[in-house]
């Protein structure tokens, strides 16, 4: 996933370490090995290619994190799509291409857009997909949340109770502490070539992700282009949202949620987030400096 994942753990005297720590490289390799658009043997790479109307045979664990990222899909209006992998190689973010590309900027502009709840089907009894519109799929904004889940399963699995697992800006805490405190992870400061905290938060039995434009952008004029896509407008997210931070009861949920409220921008994610009973933190530019506005548990943050 081209990243780095890492779990600190309170375990029962003498673990074999090794041997969880293959298990968990294994749990991550198998969500990499079927959902990566950078591999072209992926499971999500055989979907792309598939033709319109084909029914096309998916793993269970793909088929979960698809149900769930539909489902966010349409809960939140299409401002999570999974359906914008065109926009994302077009644009220099994806695996095809590292700068943007005119014609395929146009190209993917002028097709007509349909959100992925509403061009994908799912036959979760029979294991399959079927589009039924043209379509590339990319889940990046929602793969490597999973990934974290699925090594808290391992973890859970050996009977571990302490936990906190991580993979790039995605973590979830399984329990507290051993000595019952929870566990508190920073919030990044949303500056471009520098690593600060802005914040804590505390986790327990939670997950954390965050999403936003001060990693992978592009500079063009004034504008800063981020590199999640608004499907809705057949572009880059280009708002005042410096970064959103979503807690969810799963890494995959949490993911999901923060590029939704990413797209959304300062106007609509506030509505969205209070209807749907989410937990997030913005932190929005406002000329010099950075202005926060929350939800949930961050309600209190200052507007």
């Amino acid at each position: 996933m081209g990243t780095r994942w890492s779990v600190r753990c309170d375990a029962a005297p003498d673990p074999d370490f090794r041997q969880l720590q293959a298990t968990l490289q294994a749990a991550v390799d198998l969500v990499d090995a079927q959902m990566s658009p950078w591999k072209p043997g992926s499971d999500l790479m055989r979907l792309n290619r598939a033709a319109v109307d084909d029914w096309v045979d998916l793993p269970s664990e793909m088929l979960q994190e698809l149900d769930r990222g539909l489902e966010i899909s349409r809960l939140s209006a299409g401002a999570f799509d999974p359906a914008v992998g065109a926009l994302v190689d077009a644009w220099g973010f994806g695996a095809v291409r590292d700068v943007p590309d005119a014609q395929a900027i146009r190209a993917a502009g002028a097709a007509s857009h349909c959100p992925a709840h509403q061009s994908l089907e799912l036959d979760l009894r029979a294991g399959r997909v079927c589009k039924r519109a043209p379509l590339q799929i990319d889940l990046c904004g929602i793969a490597k949340g999973y990934a974290v889940d699925c090594m808290v399963d391992v973890l859970a699995h050996c009977g571990i109770r302490h936990a906190l697992a991580a993979l790039d800006g995605e973590l979830r805490a399984l329990g507290s502490q051993a000595d019952g405190q929870p566990w508190a992870v920073a919030l990044e400061s949303p500056e471009a070539g520098r690593r600060a905290a802005h914040g804590v938060v505390e986790l327990q039995d939670l997950a954390v992700a965050t999403s936003g434009d001060y990693r992978r952008f592009m500079q063009v004029g004034d504008a800063r282009l981020a590199h999640s896509m608004d499907g809705r407008r057949a572009a880059p997210v280009r708002n005042d949202v410096a970064s959103v931070t979503v807690l969810a009861r799963t890494c995959m949920d949490a993911d999901a949620w923060a590029t939704a409220l990413l797209v959304a921008g300062s106007s609509d994610g506030p509505a969205m987030a209070h209807r749907l009973g989410l937990e997030a933190l913005w932190l929005l530019r406002r000329e010099d400096t950075l202005v926060e506005m929350g939800s949930g548990r961050f309600d209190s943050a200052a507007t």
